[in-house]
Protein backbone atom coordinates (compact mmCIF):
# COMPACT_ATOMS: atom_id res chain seq x y z
CA UNK A 1 0.00 0.00 0.00
CA UNK A 2 1.34 3.44 -0.97
CA UNK A 3 2.64 5.37 2.07
CA UNK A 4 0.09 8.23 2.07
CA UNK A 5 -2.76 5.76 1.75
CA UNK A 6 -1.31 3.67 4.59
CA UNK A 7 -1.29 6.78 6.85
CA UNK A 8 -4.88 7.58 5.92
CA UNK A 9 -5.98 3.98 6.50
CA UNK A 10 -4.24 3.92 9.89
CA UNK A 11 -6.02 7.15 10.84
CA UNK A 12 -9.40 5.79 9.68
CA UNK A 13 -8.76 2.72 11.84
CA UNK A 14 -7.88 4.99 14.77
CA UNK A 15 -11.13 7.00 14.38
CA UNK A 16 -13.22 3.80 14.52
CA UNK A 17 -12.17 3.47 18.16
CA UNK A 18 -14.40 6.47 19.04
CA UNK A 19 -17.22 3.90 19.32
CA UNK A 20 -15.46 2.45 22.37
CA UNK A 21 -15.27 5.69 24.37
CA UNK A 22 -18.24 5.96 26.74
CA UNK A 23 -19.84 9.20 27.78
CA UNK A 24 -21.38 9.89 31.19
CA UNK A 25 -24.92 10.22 29.88
CA UNK A 26 -27.10 7.40 28.60
CA UNK A 27 -27.95 6.59 24.98
CA UNK A 28 -30.90 4.46 26.08
CA UNK A 29 -32.30 3.79 29.54
CA UNK A 30 -30.06 0.69 29.74
CA UNK A 31 -26.69 1.76 28.31
CA UNK A 32 -24.23 4.64 28.09
CA UNK A 33 -23.79 6.68 24.93
CA UNK A 34 -20.56 6.36 22.96
CA UNK A 35 -18.67 9.46 21.87
CA UNK A 36 -19.21 8.37 18.25
CA UNK A 37 -22.99 8.40 18.76
CA UNK A 38 -22.71 11.80 20.40
CA UNK A 39 -20.66 13.22 17.50
CA UNK A 40 -23.13 11.92 14.92
CA UNK A 41 -26.05 13.44 16.82
CA UNK A 42 -24.30 16.82 17.08
CA UNK A 43 -23.78 16.83 13.33
CA UNK A 44 -27.42 16.01 12.69
CA UNK A 45 -28.70 18.66 15.14
CA UNK A 46 -26.37 21.28 13.62
CA UNK A 47 -27.65 20.45 10.14
CA UNK A 48 -31.29 20.58 11.27
CA UNK A 49 -30.82 23.93 13.06
CA UNK A 50 -28.47 25.50 10.50
CA UNK A 51 -31.11 27.64 8.76
CA UNK A 52 -32.49 28.79 12.11
CA UNK A 53 -28.98 29.75 13.22
CA UNK A 54 -28.55 31.76 10.01
CA UNK A 55 -31.92 33.49 10.45
CA UNK A 56 -31.25 34.55 14.02
CA UNK A 57 -27.65 35.63 13.36
CA UNK A 58 -28.41 37.40 10.07
CA UNK A 59 -25.31 35.87 8.49
CA UNK A 60 -24.29 33.00 6.25
CA UNK A 61 -22.82 30.13 8.27
CA UNK A 62 -20.53 27.45 6.86
CA UNK A 63 -22.51 24.24 7.40
CA UNK A 64 -19.76 22.03 5.99
CA UNK A 65 -17.32 23.43 8.54
CA UNK A 66 -19.84 22.93 11.34
CA UNK A 67 -20.47 19.30 10.36
CA UNK A 68 -16.75 18.60 10.17
CA UNK A 69 -16.23 20.11 13.63
CA UNK A 70 -19.05 17.99 15.05
CA UNK A 71 -17.60 14.81 13.60
CA UNK A 72 -13.96 15.39 14.54
CA UNK A 73 -13.79 17.58 17.65
CA UNK A 74 -13.87 14.66 20.11
CA UNK A 75 -11.45 12.34 18.28
CA UNK A 76 -8.76 13.30 20.80
CA UNK A 77 -10.89 11.58 23.47
CA UNK A 78 -9.91 8.18 22.04
CA UNK A 79 -6.63 8.68 23.88
CA UNK A 80 -7.39 11.55 26.28
CA UNK A 81 -10.67 10.15 27.64
CA UNK A 82 -13.98 11.96 28.11
CA UNK A 83 -14.14 13.52 31.57
CA UNK A 84 -17.56 14.56 32.78
CA UNK A 85 -18.40 18.26 32.54
CA UNK A 86 -19.37 17.84 36.20
CA UNK A 87 -15.95 16.58 37.29
CA UNK A 88 -13.40 18.71 39.09
CA UNK A 89 -10.66 17.70 36.62
CA UNK A 90 -8.26 20.56 35.93
CA UNK A 91 -9.30 22.23 32.66
CA UNK A 92 -5.73 23.30 31.87
CA UNK A 93 -4.46 19.75 32.23
CA UNK A 94 -7.31 18.45 30.04
CA UNK A 95 -6.46 21.03 27.35
CA UNK A 96 -2.76 20.14 27.49
CA UNK A 97 -3.41 16.40 27.11
CA UNK A 98 -5.89 16.93 24.27
CA UNK A 99 -3.47 19.26 22.43
CA UNK A 100 -0.76 16.58 22.63
CA UNK A 101 -3.13 13.99 21.16
CA UNK A 102 -4.28 16.39 18.42
CA UNK A 103 -0.69 17.15 17.41
CA UNK A 104 0.29 13.47 17.43
CA UNK A 105 -2.77 12.21 15.56
CA UNK A 106 -3.62 15.05 13.16
CA UNK A 107 -0.40 16.86 12.24
CA UNK A 108 1.15 14.11 10.12
CA UNK A 109 -1.90 13.37 7.97
CA UNK A 110 -1.04 13.75 4.25
CA UNK A 111 -2.46 15.92 1.47
CA UNK A 112 -3.39 18.86 3.69
CA UNK A 113 -5.65 16.75 5.92
CA UNK A 114 -3.40 17.30 8.93
CA UNK A 115 -3.55 21.07 8.56
CA UNK A 116 -7.32 20.96 8.07
CA UNK A 117 -7.92 18.74 11.11
CA UNK A 118 -5.64 20.79 13.37
CA UNK A 119 -7.06 24.08 12.16
CA UNK A 120 -10.67 22.98 12.69
CA UNK A 121 -9.88 21.43 16.06
CA UNK A 122 -8.19 24.63 17.29
CA UNK A 123 -11.01 26.77 15.89
CA UNK A 124 -13.50 24.64 17.83
CA UNK A 125 -11.51 24.66 21.07
CA UNK A 126 -10.85 28.40 20.95
CA UNK A 127 -14.45 29.24 19.90
CA UNK A 128 -13.16 32.01 17.64
CA UNK A 129 -15.89 31.84 14.97
CA UNK A 130 -19.69 31.83 15.01
CA UNK A 131 -19.65 28.27 13.64
CA UNK A 132 -17.40 27.05 16.46
CA UNK A 133 -19.46 28.78 19.15
CA UNK A 134 -22.67 27.25 17.78
CA UNK A 135 -21.17 23.75 17.59
CA UNK A 136 -19.95 24.15 21.18
CA UNK A 137 -23.47 25.23 22.16
CA UNK A 138 -25.01 22.17 20.53
CA UNK A 139 -22.31 20.05 22.18
CA UNK A 140 -23.36 21.36 25.59
CA UNK A 141 -27.11 21.01 24.92
CA UNK A 142 -26.88 17.41 23.72
CA UNK A 143 -26.03 15.58 26.98
CA UNK A 144 -28.79 17.43 28.82
CA UNK A 145 -31.22 16.35 26.11
CA UNK A 146 -30.07 12.74 26.41
CA UNK A 147 -30.39 12.77 30.21
CA UNK A 148 -34.00 13.92 29.74
CA UNK A 149 -34.90 11.54 26.89
CA UNK A 150 -33.50 8.45 28.63
CA UNK A 151 -34.87 9.34 32.08
CA UNK A 152 -31.35 9.31 33.52
CA UNK A 153 -31.72 12.67 35.23
CA UNK A 154 -28.99 14.41 37.21
CA UNK A 155 -29.05 12.60 40.54
CA UNK A 156 -25.69 10.95 39.81
CA UNK A 157 -24.01 14.38 39.70
CA UNK A 158 -26.09 15.97 42.47
CA UNK A 159 -27.20 18.86 40.25
CA UNK A 160 -30.29 21.01 40.53
CA UNK A 161 -31.69 23.42 37.92
CA UNK A 162 -29.48 26.29 39.13
CA UNK A 163 -26.33 24.17 38.80
CA UNK A 164 -27.43 23.04 35.35
CA UNK A 165 -27.98 26.66 34.31
CA UNK A 166 -24.45 27.56 35.44
CA UNK A 167 -23.03 24.77 33.30
CA UNK A 168 -25.24 25.18 30.24
CA UNK A 169 -26.04 28.85 29.80
CA UNK A 170 -22.53 30.16 29.06
CA UNK A 171 -22.42 27.99 25.94
CA UNK A 172 -26.03 27.80 24.77
CA UNK A 173 -26.63 31.54 25.08
CA UNK A 174 -24.72 32.07 21.83
CA UNK A 175 -28.09 31.38 20.18
CA UNK A 176 -31.67 32.22 21.11
CA UNK A 177 -32.68 28.90 19.52
CA UNK A 178 -30.26 26.88 21.65
CA UNK A 179 -31.26 28.80 24.77
CA UNK A 180 -34.95 28.10 24.13
CA UNK A 181 -34.26 24.41 23.51
CA UNK A 182 -32.15 24.18 26.66
CA UNK A 183 -34.89 25.84 28.75
CA UNK A 184 -37.40 23.36 27.32
CA UNK A 185 -35.15 20.46 28.36
CA UNK A 186 -34.51 21.91 31.84
CA UNK A 187 -38.16 22.67 32.54
CA UNK A 188 -39.32 19.25 31.30
CA UNK A 189 -36.68 17.57 33.47
CA UNK A 190 -37.88 19.47 36.55
CA UNK A 191 -41.52 18.64 35.74
CA UNK A 192 -40.64 14.92 35.46
CA UNK A 193 -38.67 14.96 38.75
CA UNK A 194 -35.44 14.15 36.90
CA UNK A 195 -33.85 17.42 38.04
CA UNK A 196 -34.36 19.21 41.34
CA UNK A 197 -35.73 22.75 40.96
CA UNK A 198 -33.49 25.70 41.73
CA UNK A 199 -33.50 26.51 45.48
Amino acid sequence: MENNLREVFDFISFTARLRDVERHNNATPSRKESVAEHSWHLALISWILHREFERESGRKLDLEKMLKMCLMHDLVEIEAGDPSAWSARDRGEKARIEEEVAQRRFASLPDGLGDEFLSLWHEHEEAVTPEARLVRGVDRLNPALMRLLTGQGWQDVGADAAALDRLQLPRVQVSDTLTALYEEVRDAAVARDLLAPAP
